[in-house]
């Protein structure tokens, strides 16, 4: 890939990702071994995984992180913002739901084509609960 299209898609990824949050539809099951060829298709297989935990309605958090070409974890997720409120109980519990669902969904079932343009990219995720009657 050349340097141009590589900070392309690893913008592209950056934009569409950060903006991205539990609202999108989950058409895709947690776990599906279907192949990712989107950052769409990723965020959603990502969020199917995710169950925010209940009295955490409003919270998010950004989380920053990269992988490998086979789906894989490199290092360890670091938050780069968060919206926790004060009770620190329910910011545990809405952190440990998005590290359990990372865990739950990786590793990401790339195709070979999506693996190779997302490899090593900084991916920033946002996991915002949503407020009771939204969707």
């Amino acid at each position: 890939m050349k340097p141009r299209c590589a900070i392309f898609a690893s913008t592209l990824a950056t934009i569409l990702f950060a903006n991205a949050d539990a609202a999108i539809a989950q058409e895709r099951p947690c776990r599906s071994r279907d192949p990712i060829d989107t950052i769409k298709e990723m965020s959603e297989a990502i969020y199917a995984c995710w169950k925010p935990p209940p009295g955490t309605a409003g919270m998010s958090v950004t989380l920053q992180f990269s992988l490998r070409r086979n789906g894989t974890l490199i290092g360890k997720p670091r938050a780069t913002y968060s919206d926790l409120g004060d009770d620190q109980q329910l910011s545990r519990a809405f952190m440990a739901s998005i590290l359990k669902a990372l865990d739950e969904a990786l590793p990401l079932p790339f195709s070979d084509s999506m693996g190779g343009a997302i490899a090593g990219r900084m991916l920033v995720p946002r996991f915002t609960a949503a407020l009771e009657g939204t969707s």
